[in-house]
């Protein structure tokens, strides 16, 4: 349904820069598994703003990403189509009314069978797409890459901040969230985790960062359905210093990486965001990071859900 999802949307760069010969828009999103798009909005943010320019950074990015991956091969041909980015002007300063934005466009791209990518922004936006995602898998599973819990009841006077949306995922959704990379909790989400061990599983960076024993623990707490939300700052900043609280300790590039395969061929992953980066000008690496992340999960999705 391009026509609905347009109404909420201003055009962008396509990801990517990959040989397809398509007739029309419509027919591009009609033969596309993936569908992007981005959510331009930073309202919540409390200490280094401008992960709003994080979606048409990662799409600037991925035009110079290699199409043929040594472990997956074309990833591209699964056929991947960005809709553009939220048009969020009117409604920056509300990000209750942006969450609410992003579940309107998401609920259409879901509702015809797409794998839904969505690029942020702050981690807020997650809120949306993950209710779309609810509403046609009632048993949802959240495994959040972050390096905090994002569990406070209210963050900076709203209970919709990006260090609210995980609370809002278990409380107003009913999902059960799987956070791992984890360096940063306060008291109130350390008793919140505590006494809601049913519905919150944790794996702190410490713990994981050079071992695989944990693996199959984390697979336990995962539903058969799995949506996954990528905050670039679970990631060490010796590798992604390009976000707004960038602490020290986190995860590599294959640790992530090597899990987040395990959960693609064991479980179903039915949609992805990758969130929080912020931009530094003058180092695109960050930027291009985040887009091989993107492409590479996308190659997983392909792998294990598409030719399964």
């Amino acid at each position: 349904m391009l026509n609905d999802i347009r109404k909420y949307v201003l055009g962008s760069l396509q990801f990517g820069a990959f040989p397809y010969d398509f007739q029309s828009e419509s027919e591009a999103y009609k033969k596309s598994k993936v569908v992007i798009m981005g959510v331009p909005f930073d309202g919540t943010a409390t200490y280094q703003t401008g992960a709003k320019m994080g979606p048409n950074a990662i799409l600037n990015a991925s035009v110079n990403v290699e199409p043929y991956d040594e472990e997956l091969g074309e990833i591209y041909t699964v056929g991947i189509f960005t809709v553009g980015t939220l048009n969020v002007e009117e409604i920056h300063t509300d990000p209750k009314k942006v969450i609410e934005a992003v579940y309107h466009a998401s609920k259409w791209i879901v509702k015809d069978n797409k794998f839904l990518v969505t690029l942020g922004g702050e981690h807020s936006i997650s809120q949306g797409a993950i209710k779309a995602y609810k509403e046609k898998y009632k048993r949802l599973s959240v495994l959040q890459l972050d390096a905090h819990l994002d569990l406070m009841e209210q963050f900076g006077g709203t209970r919709y901040s990006h260090a609210s949306v995980s609370r809002r995922v278990v409380e107003d959704l009913g999902c059960k969230v799987t956070s791992f990379g984890v360096r940063v909790v306060s008291k109130e989400e350390h008793n919140f985790f505590k006494k809601n061990k049913d519905e919150v599983s944790v794996f702190f960076a410490k713990d994981i960062h050079d071992n695989d024993s944990w693996h199959e623990e984390a697979l336990d707490t995962l539903d058969d359905h799995v949506y996954i939300t990528l905050d670039v700052d679970g990631l060490d900043p010796s590798i992604m210093p390009a976000t707004g609280t960038p602490v020290p300790g986190g995860l590599g590039w294959y640790r992530v990486i090597d899990f987040l395969r395990k959960v693609y061929k064991e479980r179903n992953v039915v949609g992805l965001d990758v969130v929080e980066l912020k931009p530094n000008p003058g180092n695109e690496a960050p930027n291009f990071l985040s887009a091989n992340l993107v492409y590479k999960n996308i190659g997983f999705y392909k792998k294990y859900t598409v030719l399964s």
